[in-house]
């Protein structure tokens, strides 16, 4: 009699001790297993990039033009600021500070001399650091200077897309305003690889080529398929093969592979902690003739290097084989 009178609250006791033992129900809910912290949290990487200064980088440069492989120099700095969003410049004012997001910016230099005349190529990259606001590299501008004429293209991420904006000396080129849909920028692949090189995209991808090798090639931005590989062993027989100036540790090979454009770009970077850029080959057909330029790491240092304007400051280009 007491079973069948009592049975629901038998049944209902009976479930809710089964469940209590199974751990399945609010009266004992296990804790949540936390979010892995990113990477840019992490003291190491706060440590080395917000400690007030610039990682400075230079390489000896092979520079394919013209049919012929040119001695020259490259210049990599690497530095954090905070860019505003709006305007997608540097935030300099107290003012501007709520408008603005950390961003890594690469200045991604190239000098060398065909002939009588110098070629330089200056390129700036603004990628933002852990914002899943702005998950997009918001601003990438290249100028270039030979005795022939200047050139200059803006490439702004607006309206979930990039809008190019490009002046020059060359006729065919003179005004460029166009639009191009959203894609992985080659120019922000310095960043991305400082940043985390683990989420670094492979397999077949679309990507928008660099900057600079559009302008030496005269060619028009646009996203073109790719097949994207990275690999250690190729890391490390490269570095072997083409030994740096300074002692890096072991490094992985990025390569990007323009099939329809016969052009790939090989960097080479440290595997470790910061993920130094040891070098990098880019190859490609000019004046009929399929060469490679090649960047090989020299010197490398941290530097506030903004705060070295006197004529004793010099000094440190000498450190850097300037």
């Amino acid at each position: 009699m007491f079973v069948q009178r009592n049975f629901l609250y038998i049944v209902m006791a009976l479930a809710v001790g089964f469940a209590i033992f199974m751990g399945a129900t609010v009266y004992q809910k296990g804790p949540a297993t936390p979010p892995a912290p990113s990477l840019a949290s992490t003291k190491p990487f706060r440590d080395y990039w917000f400690g007030g200064k610039a990682e400075l980088n230079t390489y000896r440069l092979n520079q394919a033009q013209y049919g012929a492989s040119r001695t020259g120099e490259a210049v990599l700095v690497f530095v954090t600021e905070d860019f505003r969003t709006d305007k997608q410049v540097k935030s300099e004012s107290d003012e501007s500070r709520s408008m603005a997001i950390p961003v890594l910016k690469t200045n991604y230099i190239r000098r060398f001399v065909t002939g009588v005349y110098d070629y330089s190529l200056f390129t700036s990259v603004f990628t933002p650091i852990d914002s899943p606001k702005f998950p997009n590299t918001l601003k990438v501008t290249t100028s270039g200077q030979e005795w022939c004429g200047q050139s200059y293209v803006q490439v702004s991420y607006k309206n979930n897309g990039y809008a190019v904006s490009g002046r020059s000396y060359f006729e065919q080129e003179a005004t460029e305003d166009y639009t191009i849909g959203k894609a992985m920028l080659e120019d922000e692949l310095w960043n991305r690889i400082r940043l985390n090189p683990d989420k670094l995209p492979t397999g077949d991808i679309h990507l928008i080529p660099g900057t600079q090798a559009a302008r030496l090639r005269h060619k028009r931005l646009e996203a073109l398929s790719a097949t994207a590989t990275l690999d250690s062993a190729q890391g490390v027989a490269w570095t072997r093969t083409y030994v740096p100036g300074v002692a890096v540790g072991p490094c992985k090979a990025y390569t990007i592979d323009y099939k329809e454009d016969g052009r790939t770009l090989t960097v080479v970077f440290e595997s470790a902690f910061p993920h130094r850029i040891a070098g990098w080959e880019d190859t490609y057909k000019t004046k009929d003739k399929v060469l490679t330029s090649r960047a090989i790491l020299q010197k490398s240092l941290q530097s506030d290097y903004w705060n070295h304007n006197t004529p004793a400051d010099s000094t440190l280009r000498k450190e850097l084989g300037l």
